[in-house]
């Protein structure tokens, strides 16, 4: 939804970094450029694709995500997912909070933005390292104010967007049903949200009828 929220609001360009193949369907079925994260570097990857010029704003986003676009041509660049962020390393997946915000300094353009909507946590006692468990997040400030870039971070103030985009759907301006992959009964909610926290049979955003 944040990779649609882009286009609505007049993004030239939009990269989705996943590594679910059933969420990069989606997004490139909405016209966004697919990121797979599990074949490398999602900001080389995109850096790449660019012939090495940056994107003009970047979001940090685990779903409920806003993002502002500059006033002239936009390229977005929409990772995710916060503090829980992982990276696979010759042992396996690791917990790496910081590697989601290294990956948007690297590839966002000097005077851009960077959009955190999260999350982030003040406090997580199943962090990776003791930093972490506090909080603490390690952050590249240096590239982050050579290139002058802006940052703004919480979470999205729903209230003051929810009635302005009902109304882009009552106009058919807007049509989010589209991440929509399965509809089932209430009964069957317990094993429908089992295979969406395992990411199997293709279940990205799921219905439930009473």
């Amino acid at each position: 939804m944040a990779a649609y929220s882009a286009q609505l609001l007049g993004a030239s360009a939009v990269y989705v970094v996943d590594k679910v193949p059933e969420r990069l369907t989606k997004a490139q079925e909405i016209g966004c450029t697919a990121i797979d994260l599990s074949k490398g570097d999602a900001a080389e990857q995109i850096l790449s694709l660019r012939g090495g010029r940056e994107v003009d704003r970047g979001v940090d986003g685990a779903h409920p995500s806003s993002l502002v676009p500059s006033r002239k041509e936009n390229d977005t660049d929409l990772p995710a997912v916060g503090f829980q962020a992982h990276t696979t390393t010759p042992n396996g997946d690791m917990e790496q909070p910081s590697i989601v915000l290294e990956g948007l300094v690297k590839v966002v353009r000097a005077t851009g933005g960077l959009g955190v909507p999260g999350l982030y946590v003040p406090s997580d006692p199943k962090a990776p390292d003791s930093e972490s468990a506090r909080g603490y997040v390690p952050f590249p400030m240096g590239k982050f104010f050579e290139k002058g870039l802006t940052m703004g971070a919480g979470q999205c103030n729903v209230k003051a967007y929810d009635r302005h985009l009902r109304d882009l759907i009552i106009a058919g301006k807007a049509k989010p049903s589209f991440v929509v992959s399965h509809d089932v009964s209430l009964d069957d909610a317990q094993e429908a949200y089992d295979k969406f926290d395992r990411r199997v049979e293709g279940y990205t955003k799921v219905l439930l009828h009473p």
